[in-house]
């Protein structure tokens, strides 16, 4: 499974005082860290207004790559803000999000396609996020009429099915994983990804219902997370899970993780 590194978001409060202050440093570190915990992409959102998230966008792009070579992860709904960012960046990125949101496609689609990147589309539409399986599906299908119009191939899309919290509705997960299964019947090339900390918001020992959560959403086809690489028991948690899968050819990703001493616990 490849990971998204969420850790750079200026919606936490640490990260938007770096982002405030250009505590490059801060950043550089956080960068450094999840690349090195095997991160695939780097999410980048700066979180800021409209009018200063272009150049927030950039001075984290630059500050970032200076020290990594991992491929970004550009979070915004902002057409204007990502046209702009999209230019400082190394290596081809991955846009954080589109939907079928008529708004948001017009404006983000149209880079997608001119340069080449994956994207997310998150299950949604206009109006809200729908309450049933059969509504989000139905979002995803109309997203991906207007991606292939645009020339986008299947396996570039990366489908956000919306795992909302269990705490306002118990059936989350389930609707979550049933989308998966639904859309990857359907559309075998779709990756698949998801905001993991999502479903366990509000509740307590979140750590519990995720790593639940992730192993029921693995199985179901889901090959990407937004999450915190540096989480060593998710990441054991996500190993453990690939092996019982099949996905871990002759348990080597698990054994040498093992021998590395990635897990906590010695007991055979």
């Amino acid at each position: 499974m490849k990971i998204i590194g969420e850790k750079i978001n200026g919606t936490r409060k640490r990260v938007a005082r770096a982002i405030a202050e250009r505590d490059a440093d801060f950043i550089r570190n956080l960068a450094q860290k999840q690349a090195e915990a095997g991160a695939a992409w780097l999410d980048v959102n700066a979180g800021t207004h409209p009018s200063r998230e272009a150049d927030d966008l950039i001075w984290l792009i630059e500050t970032i790559q200076a020290v990594v070579a991992t491929p970004l992860c550009l979070d915004s709904a902002n057409p204007a803000a990502l046209a702009v960012a999209i230019k400082a960046v190394n290596k081809t990125p991955m846009i954080n999000s589109i939907s079928g949101e008529p708004e948001r496609l017009a404006g983000i689609l149209p880079l997608v396609a001119e340069h080449g990147c994956q994207v997310i589309a998150l299950a949604m539409d206009a109006k809200k996020i729908p309450e049933t399986v059969d509504g989000r599906v139905a979002v995803v299908e109309a997203v991906l009429g207007q991606t292939r119009r645009a020339g986008v191939p299947d396996s570039h899309i990366y489908v956000d099915p919306l795992a909302m919290t269990i705490g306002t509705n118990i059936q989350s997960g389930m609707i979550a994983c049933d989308t998966i299964r639904t859309v990857h019947r359907a559309y075998p090339e779709i990756h698949f990804t998801v905001g993991l900390s999502n479903i366990s918001f509000g509740l307590p020992a979140r750590s519990y219902i995720n790593r639940a959560f992730l192993t029921l959403a693995l199985a179901a086809g889901l090959d990407s997370a937004i999450l915190d690489p540096l989480d060593r028991e998710l990441g054991a948690a996500i190993l453990a899970a690939e092996l019982v899968l099949g996905r871990d050819r002759h348990c080597l990703n698990y054994t040498r993780a093992y021998r590395a001493g990635m897990f906590e616990s010695t007991q055979t």
